[in-house]
C-alpha cells in the first residue's frame, strides 16, 4: 500500500497512540511499527498492553507503554511529562480509545451520558492540549478515531452519538485552528470493526457475532497511516470506512 517515499514519512516518528491495548488502536500500532514509526501505546490494562509491546518490540525496540486511566487529569499531565522525557518531541497523536453504552433517551441514566463524555470527549480534547506544543513544532499530525455514529445518530445511540458528534466538532474546529502551524488533523468514521467493543455491541442488540463479516481493525489501520503518508501538499480532513457486507435484521 505504502511506496518507499511514502514510509520514510514515518521511519523515527514518535507516534502517540491512545486505546493501543485493541481493536483498532492495536492494528494502528502494528501498522506504525511497520512502516518504521515509534508506537508510544496508552491503555487502561497493562497486562494487555505489554502483549502488544512485546509484538512491536520484535521490530521497534523503542516502542514504550504507558498505562493511564484517560478520565484522570493528573494522570494526562504525567503521561504529557513521561512521553516528553522519554521521546524529546511527539510528531503524531492517534486517538483510538472509546467506550459505547447503549440505551433510549428515556431510560438511560445520565450517569452513562457523563462517563462516554469523559472518555470519547474530554480526554482526547485535553490530551490534544498537553501535546499540541510538541505537535506545532514538529508539524505533526492529529488523528480522531470516531465512528459512523457521530455523523448520524440512530434509535438507542444518542449518548454515545452526541460524543461522538462533539468528538466531530472538535477535530474540525481544531483543524481550523492549526493549520496555519503545518499540523494536519484527520476524522475518521468507522462503520462496525470487528473488536471486543463491537463483540459487546452484538450482545446488546442480541445479534450473533461473526467477525468474518465485519471490517477488520487492519482495514482501518492500513487507511489511516495511508492518510497520514499522504504528501504535505494535501491534507485528508473525513473519511468513513465501512464494512462491504451489510447487516441485515
Amino acid at each position: 500500500m505504502h511506496n518507499q517515499g511514502d514510509a520514510q514519512m514515518l521511519m523515527g516518528k514518535a507516534v502517540v497512540i491512545s486505546g493501543a491495548s485493541s481493536g483498532i488502536g492495536r492494528a494502528v500500532a502494528l501498522e506504525i511499527t511497520k512502516q518504521g514509526g515509534i508506537p508510544c501505546l496508552i491503555g487502561r490494562r497493562i497486562e494487555v498492553l505489554k502483549d502488544v509491546l512485546l509484538e512491536v518490540h520484535k521490530s521497534m525496540p523503542d516502542a514504550q507503554c504507558y498505562e493511564v486511566d484517560l478520565t484522570d487529569d493528573k494522570e494526562l499531565d504525567n503521561l504529557s511529562k513521561q512521553l516528553q522525557k522519554n521521546f524529546g518531541e511527539i510528531d503524531m497523536l492517534i486517538h483510538c480509545a472509546g467506550v459505547f453504552a447503549m440505551g433510549t433517551v428515556e431510560a438511560e441514566p445520565v450517569e452513562r451520558l457523563d462517563w462516554q463524555y469523559q472518555t470519547n470527549v474530554r480526554a482526547p480534547y485535553l490530551l490534544t492540549q498537553y501535546l499540541l506544543p510538541s505537535l506545532r513544532r514538529q508539524q505533526g499530525q492529529i488523528v480522531f478515531v470516531n465512528s459512523t455514529a457521530g455523523l448520524a445518530a440512530k434509535a438507542g445511540l444518542s449518548q454515545y452519538a452526541a460524543s461522538k458528534a462533539a468528538l466531530k466538532s472538535i477535530a474540525d474546529a481544531l483543524r481550523e485552528e492549526v493549520n496555519q502551524y503545518g499540523i494536519r488533523v484527520l476524522s475518521v468514521y468507522p462503520g462496525r470493526t470487528a473488536s471486543p467493543m463491537q463483540e459487546a455491541i452484538h450482545e446488546m442488540e442480541n445479534r450473533s457475532y461473526d467477525s468474518a463479516r465485519l471490517m477488520q481493525p487492519s482495514d482501518v489501520a492500513e487507511v489511516i497511516v495511508h492518510a497520514l503518508c499522504m504528501p504535505r501538499t494535501a491534507e485528508v480532513t473525513d473519511i468513513t470506512v465501512r464494512p462491504m457486507a451489510k447487516l441485515h435484521g
